[in-house]
C-alpha cells in the first residue's frame, strides 16, 4: 500500500469531501482514486476491501478503513486535531456531530429535482440559521477563544468552516448575523494548511455538479427520486 493515505470514492464531495478537509487540515498529502464506472466498484467488493458494501474507503497505516466517522476520528487523534484530553475530545465529538446533521441536509441536495432543490435550500438556510449557528455563535462568544474546544486548532473547527461554506454557497450573507461566525470563520481560513486547501488547483472539490450526479447514479445503481425534507 501507498505510504501516503490514498482515497477510494467519486470525483466529487459527498461523504468523502470532510476527510479530505481534515487531511488538508492536517498538512496529509493524500492520494485518490475516483470511482467512475460500476466494473471498479463492483472489484473492490469482490477483494474485500469495502466491509460494509460501501464508499468512502481510505487506505491508511495498513488499514483499509471504512464508515467515514471512523475514518475521521483516526485521523483527528493521529494528527493531535482531537483535544488533549478526554473531556476536550467528547466536547469536539459533540460539536462535529452537530455539524454533521446540518451538513447531512446538504449532503443529498444535488440528487433532488430543481423544485425540491429550492425548497431544500430554503430549509437548510431556515435550519442553519436558526438551530445551528446560533450554537456555535454562543460556544465561541462564551469560550472567548479562537477555537472552539480549549485554545487549540481542532476536528471541531476544521468541520465548522466546512459547513458554513456549504451553506454560503446556499445563501452567501448567511453569516450577517454572526459576528462570531464571521470572526471564526476569517482566522481558521487564514491558518496555511486551510489556506493551501481554499486556494484553486487543491483536492478540494466544487460544488457537484450534474456529471457527478450522473456518475454516482450510475455506479451505485441509484435509480430512484430523493425528496427534500
Amino acid at each position: 500500500m501507498s505510504r501516503k493515505p490514498k482515497l477510494y470514492y467519486f470525483n466529487g464531495r459527498g461523504k468523502m469531501e470532510s476527510i479530505r478537509w481534515l487531511l488538508a487540515a492536517a498538512g496529509v498529502e493524500f492520494e485518490e482514486e475516483f470511482l467512475e464506472t460500476r466494473d471498479q466498484y463492483e472489484k473492490l467488493l469482490q477483494d474485500g476491501s469495502l466491509l460494509f458494501q460501501q464508499v468512502p474507503m481510505v487506505e491508511i497505516d495498513g488499514m483499509r478503513m471504512v464508515q467515514t466517522r471512523a475514518i475521521l476520528s483516526y485521523i483527528a487523534a493521529k494528527y493531535n486535531l482531537y483535544g488533549k484530553d478526554l473531556k476536550e475530545r467528547a466536547l469536539i465529538d459533540m460539536y462535529v456531530g452537530g455539524t454533521e446533521d446540518l451538513m447531512g441536509f446538504i449532503l443529498m441536495f444535488p440528487f433532488l429535482s430543481a423544485e425540491d432543490k429550492e425548497k431544500q435550500r430554503a430549509f437548510i438556510v431556515q435550519k442553519a440559521t436558526s438551530r445551528y449557528f446560533p450554537a456555535y455563535e454562543k460556544v465561541l462568544k462564551d469560550h472567548g477563544q479562537d477555537f472552539l474546544v480549549g485554545n487549540n486548532f481542532s476536528w471541531a473547527d476544521v468541520h465548522l468552516l466546512e459547513a458554513i461554506l456549504m451553506v454560503e454557497e446556499k445563501k452567501s450573507d448567511v453569516l450577517s448575523g454572526f459576528p462570531q461566525l464571521q470572526a471564526f470563520k476569517a482566522r481558521i481560513s487564514s491558518i496555511p494548511t486551510i489556506k493551501k486547501f481554499l486556494e484553486p488547483g487543491s483536492q478540494r472539490k466544487p460544488v457537484p455538479d450534474d456529471k457527478y450526479v450522473e456518475t454516482v447514479r450510475r455506479v451505485l445503481r441509484m435509480y430512484y427520486d430523493l425528496k427534500a425534507n
